[in-house]
């Protein structure tokens, strides 16, 4: 059930108007989540062109800058450890990432980007910057710088 509330925006031969309207996280989230959906769908279709699922675009886009071991990496993406050994199976056939034990604990195993692995996350940033542009070219620099900031933040905030 929406939490609606209502505002006075005038009046009409004595009778008040009044506007409904949510509160701005409502508002907020009737946004959000469809631009989630775009961005997913530019993810999806990058995906397709290149033979990658979703789940392994975001696996190597996390290993870009990082070398997490594969518990890390699977509570990361809330993934059971079955199944990211399999996902990781698979980018292993396709020469795109690599295991290897832990340098501090021999019983865990990190996962990085071969350098096969790393050419192909640079491909795809930018096939990915260029098919987002239609999302954001009409608005100016300033509005995108503030856009970037404001979801930098948001992202952030969950971290802690």
């Amino acid at each position: 059930m929406r939490n609606t509330n209502y505002v006075k925006i005038g009046t009409m031969k004595n009778q008040r108007t009044m506007k409904q309207f949510s509160p701005p996280e409502e508002g907020l989230a009737d946004v959000l989540v469809p631009t989630a959906f775009a961005t997913m769908a530019v993810l999806n279709k990058i995906g397709a062109e290149n033979d990658l699922s979703l789940t392994l675009i975001r696996v190597l886009g996390i290993l870009w800058d990082r070398r997490p071991r594969m518990t890390e990496l699977a509570d990361y993406l809330g993934l059971e450890k079955q199944t990211m050994s399999g996902l990781i199976a698979r980018a292993e056939k396709k020469g795109l990432v690599m295991r290897a034990p832990n340098a501090e604990d021999g019983r865990a195993t990190d996962v990085f980007l071969t350098s096969e692995g790393a050419k192909l996350v640079k491909r795809l940033h930018v096939q990915t910057q260029q098919a987002l542009v239609p999302l954001t070219e009409q608005l100016s620099a300033s509005d995108q710088q503030q856009l970037h900031e404001l979801l930098q933040r948001m992202l952030e905030s969950r971290k802690s």
